[in-house]
C-alpha cells in the first residue's frame, strides 16, 4: 500500500511537472518564435497607438463606420465576460429585440436608397461569445449604402473595398468567406483620407 501511495504521488508530480508547466510553457515559447504577431492576440496598431485585436469584436457606432455583430458579453463586447444570451428561437424577449434591430436597420438606409428589407441575420443576433471580430459579406455590403453616404464616397468605391477584405474559407474548407470588421473599418479611414486629400494641379 506505502508503495503504491508514493508510486501515486510521484506520478501526480511528474505529470503535472510535465503536462502542468514544462508543456504549456514550450508551446507558448515555440509560438512566439514561430509566429509572434498571432501568439500576442493578432493587435492592431495604428501611428503607434494600440486600436484593437483583430480576434476581438468591438463596437462601431454612428453611420460612417461597418457595424460588428451586436454582442451579449457583459455589456456588450467584455472579454472577461464572453458569452452569448442563451436564449432560444421561441423566446418572447429575443423575438422582440431582433424584431427591433431589423426595423432600426431598415430605418437607417440613406433616404435617396431604396429601404433594404432583408436585413443579413447576424446583423442582428448575437454570437455564442459575444466577441465575433468578423461579419458575413452580406451583413458588409448590406451596410454599403448608408457608410458611403456617410463617407461622401460612392458605393461602387465601398464595395471594392469589403472585396479587398475577404477572407476566405480556412485551409479552403473550414468555415465561410467573412470580412473583419476592425480591419475594414481601418482601411475605411484611410480611404476616406486619402479621397479628400487634395491633389497637385498639372500645368
Amino acid at each position: 500500500m506505502r508503495k503504491q501511495i508514493i508510486t501515486a504521488i510521484l506520478y501526480t508530480v511528474v505529470t503535472t511537472l510535465l503536462l502542468g508547466i514544462a508543456y504549456p510553457l514550450g508551446m507558448t515559447v515555440l509560438a512566439h518564435f514561430l509566429m509572434p504577431q498571432k501568439a500576442n492576440g493578432e493587435l492592431i496598431t495604428q501611428n503607434g497607438a494600440l486600436v484593437g485585436s483583430k480576434l476581438i469584436g468591438q463596437p462601431f457606432t454612428g453611420p460612417g463606420y461597418f457595424h460588428s455583430r451586436p454582442s451579449a458579453a457583459g455589456a456588450g463586447y467584455d472579454a472577461a465576460n464572453s458569452s452569448g444570451s442563451n436564449l432560444g428561437p421561441t423566446n418572447a424577449t429575443l423575438i422582440a429585440r431582433v424584431q427591433q434591430s431589423v426595423q432600426a436597420w431598415q430605418a437607417s438606409q440613406p433616404q435617396n436608397v431604396a429601404v433594404q428589407a432583408n436585413v443579413p441575420i447576424d446583423l442582428v443576433t448575437t454570437s455564442a461569445s459575444g466577441l465575433d471580430p468578423d461579419i458575413t459579406i452580406a451583413a458588409a455590403e448590406y451596410q454599403v449604402p448608408e457608410v458611403a453616404h456617410a463617407r461622401a464616397l460612392t458605393e461602387a468605391k465601398l464595395k471594392d473595398l469589403v472585396q479587398a477584405h475577404i477572407q476566405p474559407r480556412q485551409f479552403g474548407e473550414l468555415g465561410e468567406p467573412r470580412v473583419n470588421v476592425l480591419e475594414l473599418n481601418l482601411a475605411l479611414d484611410r480611404l476616406t483620407a486619402l479621397a479628400h486629400t487634395p491633389q497637385p494641379v498639372s500645368r
